[in-house]
């Protein structure tokens, strides 16, 4: 009996990891979300840290002013958060062809890689998380989507080795 649970457990377990939204589609979504359209100017975002548990942690406004030179984005974010904390991020952005993207930042652990389709794009990378004196390595799936007016609305989830520990939620605006 226990062997036929830990059989169905893991076929459960394995059929629920592979859920989760296709980035295919969303091909036919409209706006088209561009990149380096959407972020070239400036752009302004709001945004709340909840822990897996939907406690809000933290709430931030961010300020984005992005450069497109026909090959990188870069995007210099300058986030303030509500406790008075204030920080940079800086973007580098290549697009590699239709839809298809990779970046780097000075927090990011190797190469972030991101990929569009209609008004979604997905975006995954490490980061090297500041918290408190120290820092962990955490991973990032963000999904981005392009609604009407400009708004852009963006939903990450944030694990470490496997575990989701909280999300990230965004709303960018031209």
């Amino acid at each position: 009996m226990f062997k036929k649970f830990i059989t169905i457990s893991s076929v459960f377990f394995f059929l629920s990891g592979c859920s989760g939204m296709a980035l295919h589609s969303f091909k036919d979504a409209k706006p088209e979300l561009v990149l380096e359209d959407y972020f070239k100017g400036r752009t302004e975002a709001w945004g709340i840290f909840e822990d897996r548990f939907g406690k809000l942690r933290r709430q931030f406004k961010v300020t984005i002013d992005g450069t497109w030179d026909g090959k990188t984005l870069t995007l210099d974010e300058r986030f303030k958060y509500d406790d008075g904390e204030t920080d940079q991020r800086i973007w580098r952005i290549t697009k590699l062809g239709k839809g298809k993207y990779e970046g780097t930042a000075a927090d990011v652990i190797g190469i972030a890689t991101g990929e569009a389709s209609g008004n979604a794009l997905n975006w995954r990378y490490d980061m090297d998380l500041k918290v408190g004196d120290g820092s962990f390595k955490v991973t990032f799936n963000d999904w981005m989507f392009l609604q009407s007016d400009g708004v852009l609305i963006n939903r990450a989830r944030v694990s470490k080795l496997g575990i989701e520990i909280g999300s990230v939620t965004l709303f960018f605006k031209k």
